[in-house]
């Protein structure tokens, strides 16, 4: 089972409450929760979680081999 990640928000002294969500809502982007809530919302099966994580590193993949692609077009 994973981790649950910690988000913590000190307010700072001056700082308006809108700024204050919207660095929360950062943190919690960057920490991946929005994602993770999305994902957890409906029970996935075994099969289809790893259909998709096999589907997440083929399109890493093919991003990683256009980009040396792009580079090794550049240096000529």
């Amino acid at each position: 089972m994973a981790s649950q990640p910690n988000v913590e928000l000190l307010v700072r002294k001056e700082e308006t409450l809108n700024k204050a969500l919207k660095r929360f809502r950062k943190m919690c982007e960057k920490a991946g929760l929005r994602k993770e809530m999305k994902r957890k919302m409906y029970y996935e099966k075994e099969s289809q979680r790893r259909r998709r994580e096999v589907i997440k590193r083929k399109r890493a993949l093919l991003k990683k081999q256009r980009m040396e692609a792009k580079k090794k077009k550049k240096r000529r």
